[in-house]
Formats: structure tokens, sequence, C-alpha cells
């Protein structure tokens, strides 16, 4: 018997008004003529993404999701070169506890996913920093929450720079230069165009690293790898985690734009990867990443409720 906890990424459909993105450009900031004042504009629009995430937390309680992926939007121009004196924790300290407090006090599993131009195994020693700086920023920000920060961040290996072993390697050198405790928040996966589950594998076992497991990423780029094969050695990955093992479901958007995720969840894509991992792991937390995020998380338990070879536990989580 396992269990299975979906989840959703930022944005709720449903909720209205809600975003926790919003921002600033670095020109509209500059565009203010009193330094001061810009700087109390970026403070209200990351506050206000703060309190539309704890709305969002809130319409997660209410709908029984247990499991949420964060916006890595929520500070703009947090790190920018030419804001760097502004102390945006200070101001936001209070929202932030609060956003900690409601989800333990509801026991929700909550991480972040940087961008893509997050590179740790980069040649350039600017864009090593610069990716370095971006992920201490989501450390403080759990720091904030009061959040245990180990295993909260998933991030892809990087760029392949058309030399896989190499980049391999060099993410394995860059390692070194990340601090420790922003390496106990990361977790790899393995994408869709340069690193496969094998490549992801290398390092997560190398360097002690869980490995997120992207099923639909795997279908869009391996190479002759059988998943199945070494999903214990996936599963090994997490034996010294706190948490329950984590991988990503999503669908094609069509056969020709393959790698383009899909409004929704195709359930028959995803049990056949769930009865291939049945009662291999006590508990397997799903990231549904789809177009229509906690909609089609909706529609996917709604098909699930179906089906005779589950048992349901509550809106969003279920046994096989």
């Amino acid at each position: 018997m396992t269990i299975v906890r979906l989840g959703y990424v930022a944005m709720s459909m449903e909720v209205k008004n809600a975003s926790p993105s919003k921002t600033m450009t670095f020109t509209q900031f500059e565009k203010i003529e009193d330094r001061d004042a810009a700087l109390r504009k970026l403070e209200r629009i990351a506050h206000t993404n703060l309190e539309n995430t704890l709305r969002l937390l809130k319409h997660n309680a209410a709908s029984q999701i247990h499991f949420y992926r964060l916006s890595s939007r929520l500070i703009p121009l947090a790190n920018h070169e030419e804001i760097l004196d502004w102390d945006y924790m200070k101001p936001l300290k209070d929202i932030l506890k609060s956003i900690g407090e409601f989800t333990k006090k509801h026991d929700m599993r909550i991480d972040f996913h940087p961008d893509h131009f997050v590179l740790i195994n980069s040649p350039n020693k600017d864009i090593l920093k610069n990716s370095i700086k971006t992920l201490k920023l989501h450390y403080l920000l759990l720091k904030g929450m009061g959040i245990d920060s180990t295993h909260r961040c998933v991030m892809h290996v990087g760029g392949n720079y058309k030399e896989t072993e190499q980049s391999l390697e060099r993410f394995v050198e860059n390692w070194m230069d990340v601090p420790r405790a922003i390496q106990k928040m990361i977790m790899l996966e393995n994408d869709d165009t340069s690193f496969t589950l094998d490549n992801t594998l290398y390092l997560c076992e190398k360097l002690g690293i869980p490995l997120v497991f992207d099923y639909h990423h795997h279908l869009a780029y391996h190479k002759n790898e059988n998943w199945v094969v070494n999903w214990q050695r996936v599963v090994q990955t997490w034996k010294d985690s706190p948490l329950p093992i984590k991988m990503h479901i999503s669908s094609p958007k069509s056969e020709k734009e393959f790698r383009h995720h899909s409004d929704f969840v195709d359930i028959s894509m995803f049990f056949h990867f769930l009865k291939e991992i049945k009662d291999s792991v006590p508990q397997i937390d799903c990231m549904i990443e789809a177009k229509m995020k906690d909609l089609a998380l909706f529609k996917l338990m709604d098909e699930i409720k179906e089906r005779d070879d589950v048992e349901i536990i509550d809106a969003s989580t279920f046994k096989i």
C-alpha cells in the first residue's frame, strides 16, 4: 500500500486576484525619483505577494490540499545589483511568520522551484555567484517562515553546454562553493532536454542529494533508460530525508508538442507510473505541473474517485 498525495504549483485558477508573483521591473523602479519611495513600493508588492500566498494556503487547507509549491517571484528585484542595500526581510517578518505558522498548523509541505537561470554547473563564475544568491534568497524566506529548509528547493542540473560529462563534473566541482546550509536545501530533477534520469542519479548518489523524478521529462528525454529498473536507486536518494519522496507529474500538450505541459493530467499516464511504484514507498508526494493548476488537481481527483483500485483518503490524497 502506498499513500499518494497531490499538490499544485504557485497559482490558483479558482481563487481570483491572488497572484503571488506580482512584480516591478528595474526600469519602473528607476522612474520613481524618490529612491526611498521606490523601495517602499517594492516592499508593498512583496507584501501583497505574501498576503496572496497566505490566501492560497487557506484555500488549500479548505480544499484538503497538503502539498504546494511557492512562487519563486515573491520578492521582486530582491537580488538586483543596484538594490543590494535593500533589507527586504525586515518589513516582511510578520507575514512570513504567519505563513510558516499556517503551514505547520495544517501540516502542509511547501517548497520552491527556482527559475532556469539558476545554474550551479555554469562555467561562468558570475552566473554561479548569482545562482547561489538566488538560492540564498529562497533559504532566507524559508528561515523567515520558521520552516526547516531541508530538501525544500528543487532545481535542474543546469546547462549541458554540449558536453554532458564535463557539465556533470563541473556541477560536482562548483557544488563545493555552495554553502552547506543551501546544499541541504536542494533536490535535483531530471529534465527534458539535457540531463537524463541516469545523469541526474549520478550526481544525486555522488553528492547525497534527493532526486525528484519527473516522469513526463523522462518520457521526453531518455537514452534507452528503463526508469523502473532505476526506481529503487531513486528511492535510496531519499533515505536520509525527513520528507516523503517527491515526483513531478504532467502530460504532453500534444504528440507534436510533447515537451509542453497540458492543461490537465492524463490519468492513464499517471496510473501507469503509479502501478509500477506501488508498495515501493509508504508515501509519495506528486506535484502536478499542469496549466490549470489547482483545477487540474480537482479534475484528476474526480477521475480517481471513479476507480475501484484506489482508496480515497481526502480531497487530494488516496491509497493504491
